[in-house]
């Protein structure tokens, strides 16, 4: 049976928890050096900044650098492929030489033993259309990595999508949504030696707030432990991230796992405190 390593999409939520953010919830105070905090209780964190443009261009090898220096030996991190790869070329047009462009920035990481998988977050406009696209581009990928693909759009509900990926060993990412049509996705089927889960949330509309109840997870966790016998490694992340809502969550699901510890019970019991007593949370969640 492989491992099951769990976190969060993110760790960087530094308002307080009525402004949606994770202070007061998890992190103790608005100076708490929030990456060393975290990687007190997870080993691995999804690092999602580095999609967005407006952030990933003043990333260097210095910035990952950095993460390597915060975290300990044995803390990784899945990184999310910039959008101009993604959504913008969808994988076509110079999409390889940009890629080879972020492993370069993010080598620090591989260098350190500390990268996780490579996850590539499909837009919705990205389509079975686009599958020449897609087996092109996976074919001139370099094989040293550990790659997984999330879908957004119901026409890869295909026999060819799982064969495409398992042909490359890129793993599936299976996921939860609240979206009806890509319930599809949530299925737990394995196309690599590897394996990726994310959770979104379940609300319509605004997918990420959302708490998940202790059914739901358990749910999860029959999946989890179904994939885990059939690759080495299973990365589960919980996308839900406003108020810490992540967070508590995250650690429910190491609780069901067997997996949680005495401080991550104390830190669940006081994030689940937090949020029944604080002020204002009501009104966010609504």
């Amino acid at each position: 049976m492989g491992k099951i390593l769990v976190g969060t999409s993110g760790w960087s939520y530094g308002d307080k928890a009525e402004k949606g953010g994770w202070v007061g919830v998890f992190y103790p105070n608005t100076t708490t050096k929030k990456l060393p905090y975290y990687s007190q209780y997870f080993n691995t964190v999804e690092h999602d900044a580095s999609y967005y443009e407006k952030f990933y261009k003043y990333m260097t090898k210095d910035t990952f650098s950095k993460l390597v220096e915060q975290t300990p030996a044995d803390f990784e991190f899945s990184i999310k492929v910039p959008e101009t790869i993604t959504r913008e070329n969808k994988l076509g047009n110079n999409s390889l030489e940009l890629f080879n462009e972020f492993l370069d920035k993010i080598s620090p990481l591989k260098q350190a033993n500390k990268l996780g998988a490579i996850l590539f977050q499909m837009s919705p406009n990205f389509t079975v259309n686009d599958f020449k696209n897609a087996e092109s581009f996976l074919d001139r990928l370099p094989r040293d990595y550990d790659y997984a693909l999330e879908f957004r759009h119901a026409s890869w509900q295909t026999e060819g999508a799982p064969d495409l990926l398992k042909h490359y060993n890129i793993a599936n990412v299976i996921t939860d949504s609240p979206k009806p049509d890509l319930q599809f996705l949530s299925e737990p089927i394995v196309t690599a030696d590897h394996a990726f889960i994310r959770l979104h949330g379940r609300n319509h509309g605004y997918w990420y707030n959302y708490l998940y109840t202790k059914q739901e997870l358990e749910a999860w966790a029959t999946k989890a432990n179904e994939i885990s016998k059939k690759t080495k490694v299973l990365r589960a992340y919980y996308n839900n991230h406003p108020i810490g809502q992540a967070v508590i969550n995250a650690f429910q699901f190491k609780e069901i796992l067997g997996e949680a510890t005495d401080e991550d019970r104390k830190a669940l019991i006081k994030a689940q405190s937090f949020l029944t007593n604080a002020a204002g949370i009501e009104r966010y969640m609504s």
